[in-house]
């Protein structure tokens, strides 16, 4: 029971039944979070090495508590603090950690690629948490954990991703995800944020997400990066809130049992409302919750055979 490489870089280069096997395999993870002991011996004496180049809260901490639920080593290398700023090269660093015996070297960077170059590198199992405007691998995996978890389904559904399409690794590793577990994805945006290309992912795009919510199961949104601005991307924030945001008034079409997920962190007020984001439809804070236990079985699977299902559940 394991993925058919040592690396996660993309969804993009996963198979739907590796895809599969990731979601199956958090369920047990997720069921060690209602015990009175939230950990499980599974990787004990491994460790994982947690190196971010850009700043991240929730990715970052629930990387380090999947980890230590998993009973492996964390390091946090401070990048800001580290030779890097003395001018050491990716390569160099990641060689680095590896000859300190990592066993993962999850990696958040500003370029695109980052990961890939360290995983061609390296014999460490590298983990993207995000690379430039590339993927955000696990953040789609927990999306789609949640969607599960909700819907009991993904296949058929019509999901709506709305945003900064063009610079979201979130939206590129939902798109891929999605597709290859059978959803209908669209994409909804203004016609500057969505990229030229874009349908030959296999998405129908859309400006205006008022026509198409009445057929939507689910709306994934994405946060609004302020600097677009000094780009000239979109006039203001207020008319970006008018036309994109999402309120009441917007999802008063919508499904009564609509599933609203946000990746986070969220700007209320700009791309959703405080309204909608603390709704009964709403799984934002699960979401926070169901990407510890995807992190978990990502890294189980990486690791191989590791004893089978009941050391995945025996504390």
């Amino acid at each position: 029971m394991k993925l058919e490489h040592k690396d996660l870089l993309g969804l993009e280069y996963l198979s739907k039944s590796e895809i599969e096997l990731i979601l199956r395999t958090a369920k047990p993870f997720k069921e060690i979070f209602t015990r009175t002991v939230k950990k499980v011996p599974t990787l004990r004496g491994k460790t994982v090495v947690l190196l971010f180049y850009e700043p991240s809260t929730r990715t970052r901490t629930s990387f380090e508590l999947a980890a230590k639920r998993l009973s492996a080593d964390t390091v946090n290398i401070a990048v800001s603090s580290s030779a890097v700023v003395k001018g050491e090269s990716l390569i160099d660093t990641a060689k680095t950690v590896e000859a300190m015996k990592a066993d993962f070297i999850v990696i958040r960077h500003n370029m695109s690629g980052a990961a890939h170059i360290i995983a061609n590198t390296v014999s460490s199992s590298i983990v993207n948490a995000g690379d430039g405007m590339h993927e955000h691998p696990t953040q789609g995996l927990l999306d789609m954990f949640t969607i599960m978890e909700k819907k009991g389904k993904i296949k058929g559904l019509n999901i709506a991703i709305i945003g900064d399409i063009m610079h979201s690794r979130v939206a590129r590793s939902n798109i891929w995800g999605l597709n290859k577990l059978g959803a209908n994805v669209f994409v909804v945006g203004p016609s500057t944020l969505i990229p030229k290309e874009i349908k030959k992912m296999d998405v129908e795009v859309h400006h205006n997400i008022t026509e198409i919510v009445h057929k939507m199961d689910v709306i994934n949104i994405l946060r609004i990066q302020k600097e677009r601005l000094e780009q000239n991307l979109f006039p203001t924030l207020e008319e970006y809130s008018e036309v994109f945001g999402i309120n009441s008034q917007k999802l008063k079409k919508a499904k009564d049992d609509i599933l609203i997920l946000h990746p986070g962190p969220m700007n209320r007020g700009i791309e959703i409302s405080s309204e909608v984001a603390d709704s009964k439809n709403s799984a934002i804070t699960e979401q926070v919750t169901n990407g510890i236990a995807v992190r978990m079985a990502v890294l189980y699977l990486l690791a191989g055979d590791t004893g089978g299902k009941s050391e995945i559940i025996n504390p």
